[in-house]
């Protein structure tokens, strides 16, 4: 695909979804090497990110990091891997690598079914302050 940056993974995440918003707001906060670059599941370029890696983006529950021209990984594949790249005390994720996958997106999808009764939804997607416009895509 082509106007995506170089050497920035992205994340695709639920717009209206007010726990995703969290963790990207965490993300951003804790992106110390500047990794990362998000968009929207529901943004156009978002819809078109997921037609081009083979992903119906009306039946994913899920973030997915896409590191463009390499892989992507969704459910608690990407949660792992984002925190890896966050590095620090984050990267000790990689622990719970050791439970199969299927564990692992189960406890993953069960909070994914009850993220909106848990933590709400926006009625539209975030509009990032000025300062952060250019970690979104």
């Amino acid at each position: 695909m082509k106007n995506l940056p170089e050497n920035k993974k992205i994340i695709l995440f639920d717009g209206v979804c007010n726990l995703c918003n969290g963790a990207v707001q965490f993300i951003i906060k804790n992106d110390k090497k500047d990794t990362f670059r998000f968009v929207a599941l529901q943004s156009e370029l978002g819809i078109e990110i997921c037609n081009h890696i083979g992903v119906d983006q009306t039946k994913v529950d899920s973030i997915i990091l896409y590191h463009p021209g390499v892989a992507y990984y969704y459910k608690s594949s990407a949660v792992l891997e984002i925190s890896k790249d966050l590095g620090g005390i984050y990267s000790l994720a990689s622990f719970f690598k050791i439970f199969p996958e299927k564990f692992r997106n189960y406890i993953y999808d069960y909070i994914a079914k009850n993220r909106y009764k848990w933590y709400g939804k926006k009625e539209s997607c975030m509009i990032p302050t000025p300062e952060l416009k250019a970690k979104f895509l």
